[in-house]
């Protein structure tokens, strides 16, 4: 295989950032992509349920483009696949549980038989020239997460994916630290390594450990049990399993992403020591202190299994006085609200719900600091480039990378870093934005629609309608809507229409023989109104029937 004497990385999504991974390297003029993942708008953009990274730097580089790899199935690594595909175009290579989950995704979007899907087992080599890749197997909270180890005739960088060290992970092998101690050996011009727990002390702690606390919690309790988890944590799951079926219990899943999650487990051989669940219709047939529901939205989501159960919306499921809701996962910065809105729901149905505050019921799937140093002290390398973080996260990984003996190297998404020949800096810049995934179409973050739609959110919209004769001359009272906020026919809506129709009745000659230019005295006259009385602007719309 002919290598090139050049390395690049350019993070398009990712890094500055939790979510929209999406990175680039670059090698001999052609380009390698590592991940295509979404965020979500949580509580900083209401407006948005999904993002995606804007890839429009490779898709006008599209044929220079070698193919997509993806390290493991989290959504934050695989989850634009399927929207962000049709622009790529290229081959993309993963592992059989990664592969699976993602074969899925593409069925629903109908690309199934569009995309080449190339199927590796864990740990695998292999080429897509210029670049010689190597998997190597890393402990994550989901089967089969895979750093990456990409070479150039100029030299190897280790991108890690997410990662961390479990002494028994439970599901899937421990992180190959004698692969990892092998590519020191060997040497890297770079490690490219995730930032999320960078500023946590010790170690992120074992799935064992909460295998151990569920075991024995889910033993001692009565009636109706209910978890909620991450619905990729194959490992937590199978924990629950094990629990219930050490009590006696029976489980049932409750939501479309784990019955999935649950597919994709048991065709790839996960899960072969539990029998298969139930669906949510059989489970009204089970006894309650024999029942225990695996259920999704552990983070609040409003349209999740787990709200509409708390909400008593729910068209099969109901818990109320004398169940238990075990909420075995962290609370994600942002959703402590929608948690909280959801767990006080419950409580108000008599549920009993525990978290992990009170037991041991979550540990992370991301390095702690204590494994950062391990990881440093096995790769050695002499740069590192932290990613997978918000900018604190890279702060405190930059800081301890330096006390390891590397030299940081701090980015942000856009940022295109040369790595050979010569000194790894920042050489150049590429543009990055963000999309958003509005039902099938892909908008952009920052484009009309969704200023529009910030604006009607924060601010409301206003509808006028009017009737006028040829010369402009008002026939009848305008009406005026103000959803959100006007009261419908209230005393303040009639004399808003009152001052509008006055309004109109002021303007020149010319202005009310012209439909555009009336409408636009009529949007900036019912601006200053609503304005001055509201403190909003509110976006306006008019409606004008000339007679």
């Amino acid at each position: 295989m002919k290598m090139a004497n050049d390395l690049a990385f350019l993070p398009l999504g990712g890094t500055g950032e939790i979510g929209m991974n999406l990175n680039l390297y670059r090698s001999g003029g052609r380009w390698l992509a590592v991940d295509c993942g979404i965020g979500f708008g949580g509580a900083a953009h209401p407006e948005v349920d999904v993002m995606l990274p804007d890839p429009s730097f490779i898709v006008e580089r599209r044929k220079d483009l070698v193919g997509l790899v993806i390290t493991h199935a989290h959504e934050d690594h695989v989850g634009a696949v399927a929207a962000l595909w049709p622009q790529l175009g290229c081959p993309v290579y993963t592992t059989p549980f990664t592969g699976a989950v993602l074969r899925r995704k593409l069925d629903e979007a109908g690309l199934l038989d569009e995309v080449p899907l190339h199927v590796l087992p864990p740990g695998a080599s292999f080429d897509l020239e210029p670049f010689a890749l190597r998997f190597v197997q890393m402990a994550h909270s989901i089967p089969e997460a895979q750093a990456l180890l990409v070479r150039s005739g100029a030299g190897a960088v280790l991108h890690t994916g997410d990662w961390k060290l479990d002494p028994d992970p439970l599901v899937g092998p421990r992180t190959d630290e004698e692969a990892l101690a092998e590519i020191g050996r060997e040497g890297v011009l770079a490690l490219i390594c995730d930032s999320t727990n960078a500023t946590v002390e010790g170690t992120s702690g074992s799935e064992a450990t909460v295998r151990r606390t569920l075991t024995q919690l889910i033993h001692d309790l009565s009636g109706r049990v209910a978890v909620t988890c991450f619905a990729s944590n194959i490992a937590r799951i199978e924990s629950v399993a094990l629990a219930a079926k050490a009590a006696g219990r029976v489980v049932a899943t409750v939501g479309r992403s784990l019955r999935s999650m649950e597919d994709a487990a048991r065709t790839c051989g996960y899960l072969t020591s539990v029998p298969p669940f139930l669906g949510e219709d059989e489970a009204a047939d089970i006894e309650d202190d024999r029942l225990l529901l695996l259920v999704t939205g552990s983070q609040g989501e409003q349209r999740s299994a787990l709200a509409r159960i708390a909400a008593d919306q729910h068209p099969r499921v109901e818990l109320g006085e004398g169940d238990t809701v075990v909420f075995s996962s962290r609370v994600i910065p942002g959703n402590e609200r929608a948690i909280g809105a959801v767990q006080d729901d419950l409580v108000r149905h008599g549920v009993h719900v525990i978290t992990d505050t009170d037991h041991s019921l979550h540990v992370s799937g991301h390095p702690a600091r204590g494994e950062l140093r391990r990881l440093y002290e096995l790769v050695r390398p002499p740069v590192a480039i932290p990613v997978h973080g918000e900018w604190r996260h890279l702060a405190a990984h930059a800081e301890l990378a330096r006390a390891a003996g590397a030299r940081p190297v701090l980015i942000d998404d856009g940022d295109l870093v040369n790595l050979a020949p010569g000194e790894i800096e920042v050489v150049d810049s590429a543009p990055v934005g963000r999309l958003v995934l509005d039902g099938n179409r892909l908008l952009p973050f920052a484009g009309g629609v969704m200023g529009t739609r910030r604006r009607m959110l924060f601010n409301g919209v206003v509808v006028a309608s009017l009737a006028v004769d040829e010369e402009g001359t008002l026939l009848g009272m305008p009406l005026v809507s103000a959803p959100g906020l006007l009261e419908s026919e209230s005393p303040e809506t009639v004399r808003v229409a009152g001052e509008l129709a006055q309004v109109v009745e002021s303007l020149p000659d010319p202005v009310r023989g012209e439909d555009e230019l009336l409408r636009e005295a009529v949007r900036g006259a019912l601006r200053r109104l609503l304005g001055r009385r509201l403190q909003k602007r509110p976006v306006v719309e008019v409606h004008l029937m000339r007679i």
